[in-house]
């Protein structure tokens, strides 16, 4: 029904193999920003070869209308190609006789994709071999049946496509939202009385100070910076690094280890319960506060904030990871491969003193502001995983014939199959 083939990649130290390039040549690279399966057809590519390339090797350029398939990185991933063109040895092709249709195919496929995935193999890369390839097998029902089945789940799959497009920009609005109350409540937004202009915080109560951090905290250090993997040990005291610090707080999936009697000669990046930890390079100025269990604790590179009486942990976790402290990491922070910041910056962030029991009323108010935010992220991500299995079950449905096409609109035809 399709002729079955593979691609090649030309030697790279042959220039003329890659000057007067005119084929499209699809890469992994490729496919990357359309992995999730939503484009049918791929037309462009990041790189292009040679004829004399392609003559002088066993790339071949397919003709329009081949269905790719990726076996190794995006394992899975299908789409048909738009024009002529060759792909890289990453993929495996087919070029549909008469009595297949390459949009059903591609459909076909799709409905695999969990299988595909379990087929493959390897311990870094896992790779689907063209042998476990050549064993696949799919419905053939007659040509105007697959032609039906296709536009169908064209339709329907550009749906719960856009539907879930429509979602993840809700995720961005979420994110812009949370941002903004974190900002409008820790400039006081709600409290009355008169107000002044920052130039870098925007309004604020008159009565509160706006001091430099060196001023309100009792020291500010950094951690481990020479070679900290030169203190890695099996077991001992969190070593936490910037990976460590997330989002969502601190996160000890791959923390490190260093022992106790070189965690107390490098006292002065040891951490005590209250503190609050900065990154310095990568994602500079994400904070966290040091919470009991980690008291003792030790880290590398990361900007160590000691526990002081005018200002709570958490308010000043809040400060550094809302639009007030971005403002401060942004205007100071270098570097072209990493961007960092240096105690050096942060010790003249100005920062604005609420009194303390106004601090804890901030707090309490940026935890409310959170959960909502948060409880809404749960309920998209929800869904977002219904559509997406909504989608698998629609596509395997139609393609084994367990409901008419021709009568169906997509919605409930899923009910009660499995992905």
């Amino acid at each position: 029904m399709a002729r079955l083939g593979s691609g090649h990649t030309p030697s790279r130290s042959k220039p003329e193999y890659w000057e007067n390039c005119t084929v499209p040549w699809i890469t992994l690279a490729d496919v990357w920003q359309l992995r999730d399966g939503r484009t049918n057809v791929i037309s462009e590519t990041k790189e292009m070869v040679s004829p004399l390339g392609l003559a002088n090797s066993a790339a071949v350029k397919h003709p329009a209308g081949t269905v790719i398939l990726s076996r190794t990185a995006s394992v899975g991933f299908s789409a048909i190609m738009g024009r002529d063109m060759a792909t890289s040895q990453d993929f495996a092709t087919w070029t549909c006789g008469s009595k297949l249709e390459p949009r059903y195919l591609l459909h076909a496929l799709r409905g695999m994709a969990p299988d595909l995935k379990r087929v493959a193999t390897g311990s870094t890369h896992k790779t689907i071999y063209m042998p476990d390839i050549e064993q696949l097998r799919v419905p053939l029902p007659p040509l105007e049946e697959q032609r039906r089945i296709a536009e169908f789940l064209d339709a329907e799959t550009a749906r719960i496509d856009k539907t879930r497009t429509t979602m993840r920009r809700l995720y961005v609005v979420l994110h812009e939202r949370r941002d903004a109350q974190r900002s409008l409540i820790l400039r006081g937004a709600t409290r009355r009385g008169p107000r002044t202009m920052h130039p870098m915080l925007g309004d604020l109560p008159v009565s509160w100070r706006v001091v430099p951090l060196k001023r309100l905290v009792p020291r500010i250090g950094v951690g481990v910076v020479v070679d900290p993997s030169s203190y890695f040990a099996e077991e001992g005291v969190p070593f936490l690094r910037g990976s460590n610090i997330t989002e969502a707080g601190i996160s000890l999936t791959d923390v490190r280890f260093m022992s106790e009697a070189d965690s107390r000669t490098l006292w002065r990046s040891r951490l005590n319960s209250g503190d609050v930890v900065v990154i310095r390079a990568g994602y500079p100025g994400r904070a966290a506060v040091i919470p009991d269990s980690l008291d003792g604790a030790n880290c590398a590179s990361l900007l160590v904030i000691k526990k002081g009486k005018h200002l709570l942990p958490k308010y000043l976790e809040a400060y550094f990871n809302s639009p007030l402290g971005t403002a401060y990491v942004n205007s100071v922070r270098y570097g072209a491969a990493q961007e960092q910041v240096n105690v050096s910056h942060v010790v003249d962030f100005m920062v604005p003193v609420p009194p303390l029991h106004e601090q804890e009323v901030i707090v309490r108010g940026l935890e409310l502001s959170e959960n909502r935010v948060q409880a809404l992220k749960e309920k998209l991500s929800r869904q977002e995983v219904l559509l997406a299995e909504r989608r698998q079950a629609l596509i395997t449905a139609a393609v084994t014939g367990q409901f008419d096409v021709s009568t169906a609109s997509g919605r409930n035809v899923t009910e009660g199959v499995t992905a």
